[in-house]
């Protein structure tokens, strides 16, 4: 059990669009024929902060949720009776007591402390308040007691959880597991499906408080006679609304956010609204006229400065939402709803997808296992030869994989004793008598060193002390940006037509977390390198969320611990020497900096693993190869296949 305490910020979610298509979806166990549910959902801006700490015994939560605010502590033994107990009471403790209880069922786990000591999220508006404290409360155990859950893990126990209370949520609800990513979520039966959308502009959406009122438990029972089967033309309309008619407006709507095109996704939330009043408000007209909703919609001020709008949640008088034609739109907007209709807004951005502009390729190391021949040449000086036939040093095979992935920045670790070599290298200064001498072929590859230079910054690593120590050095050069980082005692080669690192910035542009690149390795190689361990993400066999890392493992603990689904058997996931990741692993580095003094070495692994106890870790098993050419044999390898390809490999 860890002594140390977290910081946790969940956020609420807002449904973009696919209001009731969870539960709705959810009927395909009775009936077949219904169309699998799909839903757009995001995290606010705002949320549940929170700091959790391990308690040898008791579940306590401190709290202003409810109550109006006031400040509340509640207390319960760790005991599933109890817990139960609780959570069918109904209330905030009971969301907490009620994934305490499942969590405990299922895992060796103590108590927990949570101090929820701030929270600017609006409680019943239809931003699923409840399920952020239920993700809270699973987060808090997963990372306390290092249960290497997923997100979809976490997912499953909040929702788990909230289910033993009195509350009638949906799967839907959960997904603010995920934060601030647009994800789109698909419901057939008791399956659930998520996939994490990229954005192609920044979109800026208003979500206000209409201050009235709705029962969002008479709407769901009134929907819900619509299921399994329909009985008359209104329960039809409600299966047609909430299967394929849905179906075909979350698409559009998905690449509507992919393209940028903040008019048509405007226009489709408008187009939804409509839809939803056609099919769905027969059914309960009694909430579902929603007289407020529908004055905010057509207030005509706003038009200028809108492309559209729906209703929130369980639809009805609770929340609006809007997107904005632009930030500045979004602030005139915001203006006449507070003026003209008394509303209080939230604002929430979603913003373009991240780009990779920097990469750190690493290239200190002594190269002690290939002495002697690295005291005569520097090991990222060995010549490789390319498809093309071009006989070039490592290096260069390395910087060349890194622009190619659309990198911008270089920064390349060295020792202090290189610098020359690098800088006059990647520099070209060559006299004339010599240029003059260079094929046409050559000259141009002079040229692209020259350009590459340019964007190259050098940085030594002044002590040998470990991975970690040397990435830790350019912190600054990064900034608060995600970066691509690249082994430079690595030769990667793709099979087929794109670069290894650039289909890893490509999927980072989908997934905006940290990513790192695995590769498939036989049990009798994993003690020399970095593994991983973990569960495919839905029925992906590329993607993985990682819930552990572990350097240079060896067989017994992998075949406890690391064994991946569906890999052959005695193959396990390990690192290919290709990472993006965010900016908070400095933290993590300086701290273990801090701890190590001034002389043991400093991990990445380790790094990394902790810090997946907090943040979101994917891997992407890569369509290539890389190959370790810090060995004599791993060389010789590297020679063959970075030259001759690997099956259908680019020429």
């Amino acid at each position: 059990m860890s002594d140390r305490s977290f910081d946790i910020f969940v956020p609420g979610r807002i449904c973009l669009f696919g209001e009731h298509s969870d539960w709705a979806g959810g009927h395909r166990r009775v009936n077949s024929s219904i169309t699998p549910g799909r839903a757009i959902i995001c995290g606010t801006n705002q949320g549940i902060y929170a700091q959790v700490r391990p308690h040898p015994d008791k579940l306590i939560f401190r709290s202003s949720l409810g109550d109006g605010g006031k400040r509340q502590e509640f207390e319960l033994p760790m005991r599933t009776d109890l817990l139960l107990a609780e959570a069918r009471k109904g209330g905030f403790f009971s969301y907490v007591a009620g994934v305490a209880y499942q969590v405990l069922t299922n895992n060796a786990v103590k108590g927990l402390e949570i101090d929820n000591y701030r929270t600017d999220l609006p409680v019943k508006k239809g931003l699923s308040s409840s399920a952020a404290v239920c993700v809270l409360t699973a987060r808090a155990f997963n990372l306390v007691y290092d249960l290497k859950m997923t997100v979809r893990g976490e997912m499953e126990y909040a929702y788990r959880g909230e289910i033993a209370t009195p509350s009638r949520c949906g799967r839907l609800d959960q997904g603010c597991a995920y934060g601030g990513r647009p994800v789109a979520m698909v419901f057939d039966g008791d399956t659930l499906e998520v996939d994490e959308l990229a954005c192609g502009a920044d979109f800026h959406f208003i979500v206000a408080d209409l201050k009235a009122s709705k029962d969002t438990v008479r709407i769901l029972a009134d929907l819900n006679k619509a299921f399994p089967f329909a009985e008359n033309e209104v329960e039809r309309g409600v299966q047609e609304l909430l299967g394929p008619l849905n179906e075909a407006l979350t698409a559009e709507a998905a690449e509507a956010l992919r393209l940028g095109d903040a008019p048509r996704l405007g226009s489709l939330m408008t187009k939804a609204q409509e839809l939803f009043d056609r099919y769905a408000r027969p059914a309960c007209p009694e909430q579902l006229a929603a007289p407020a909703l529908h004055r905010a919609l057509g207030h005509e001020a706003l038009l200028p400065f809108v492309h559209g709008g729906k209703g929130v949640g369980s639809q009805g008088d609770g929340s609006v939402q809007f997107l904005a034609r632009d930030e500045a739109s979004r602030e005139r907007a915001i203006a006449i709803l507070e003026r003209d209709l008394g509303l209080s807004c939230l604002r929430l951005t979603i913003p373009r997808s991240q780009k990779v502009r920097k990469a750190v390729i690493t290239a200190a190391g002594y190269g002690t296992r290939l002495f002697p021949m690295t005291s005569a040449v520097r090991k990222e000086f060995l010549p490789v030869v390319d498809r093309k036939g071009r006989m070039l040093p490592l290096i260069l095979a390395n910087v060349e994989e890194v622009f190619e992935a659309g990198i911008e920045e270089l920064c390349i670790v060295i020792q202090e004793q290189d610098r020359r070599l690098f800088e006059d290298f990647f520099g070209q200064n060559l006299p004339e008598e010599h240029y003059a001498k260079l094929s046409t072929q050559a000259r141009e590859s002079l040229v692209a060193i020259r350009e590459q230079g340019k964007r190259i910054t050098f940085r030594t690593q002044a002590e040998q002390r470990g991975l970690g120590h040397a990435i830790y050095g350019v912190r600054d050069w990064v900034g608060g940006e995600s970066f691509l980082l690249v082994l430079g005692d690595h030769l990667f080669v793709e099979r087929g037509e794109k670069r290894c690192a650039k289909q890893l910035v490509e999927k980072f542009q989908e997934l905006e977390t940290n990513l790192i690149g695995l590769q498939p390795t036989a049990e009798a190689e994993i003690g020399r390198f970095g593994t991983v361990g973990g569960s495919w993400v839905e029925d992906s066999q590329d993607l993985l969320e990682i819930s552990q890392f572990k350097e240079k493992p060896d067989v017994e603990y992998a075949a406890e611990f690391l064994a991946v689904e569906g890999l052959e058997p005695k193959t396990y996931l390990t690192v290919f020497g290709l990472y993006i990741l965010g900016p908070r692993l400095f933290e993590e580095l300086e701290r273990r900096v801090a701890e190590c003094g001034g002389e043991a070495e400093v991990q990445l692994t380790d790094a990394l693993e902790e810090l997946r106890r907090e943040e979101h870790f994917l891997g992407l098993v890569i369509e290539g190869e890389k190959i370790d050419i810090g060995t004599p044999a791993g060389f010789l390898d590297g020679l063959r296949k970075y030259h001759q390809g690997l099956g259908g490999a680019r020429r």
